[in-house]
């Protein structure tokens, strides 16, 4: 196996792009109105997808490295509770949040000696690219909500 080009698929596919909307392009030029704005009775908001973006990636992200890390309760602690209105700051650090933890995710995958594919050692017999594959599939999903939800707003270009 060629570990360098696993790890370079493996960080395009954390960062978007190719057949997956990028976080970036998803979010860009986003009308800050439309933040919180419902599309629909029963739909959630962009921050709301968003924030549970950052929510699940950050426990992925301390699951894989912190043995002594409690995985949040599913679904419950792994959504915002609801909103009228968020402000500019708690936006940034919503959006702060993702990038940061984003950015663990990379430089765990650059790590040349840590085997991906090795089992992580508190990890119920999951590994390392379980979980980095996780990640990603979760955001790609969510990112593609996102989209979805500002097209319905009439917020999205083209």
């Amino acid at each position: 196996m060629n570990a360098s080009a696993l790890r370079k698929n493996l960080i395009e596919l954390l960062r978007g792009g190719a057949a997956h909307v990028t976080p970036e392009a998803s979010l860009d030029g986003l009308k800050p109105e439309n933040r919180h704005r419902r599309p629909a009775r029963g739909l959630r908001t962009i921050w709301e997808e968003l924030e549970h973006i950052r929510i699940a990636q950050a426990d992925i992200l301390r699951y894989t490295l912190d043995s002594s890390y409690k995985s949040l309760e599913f679904p419950r602690e792994y959504w915002p509770a609801p909103k009228k209105r968020i402000t500019d700051k708690e936006w940034a650090a919503t959006v702060s949040g993702f990038y940061s933890d984003l950015d663990r995710l990379v430089r765990l995958v650059t790590k040349k000696r840590l085997d991906l594919t090795a089992r992580i050692p508190h990890g119920e017999g999951r590994t390392y690219l379980r979980e980095v594959l996780l990640a990603a599939d979760h955001n790609a999903y969510h990112f593609g909500q996102i989209v979805a939800i500002r097209k319905l707003l009439g917020d999205w270009p083209g």
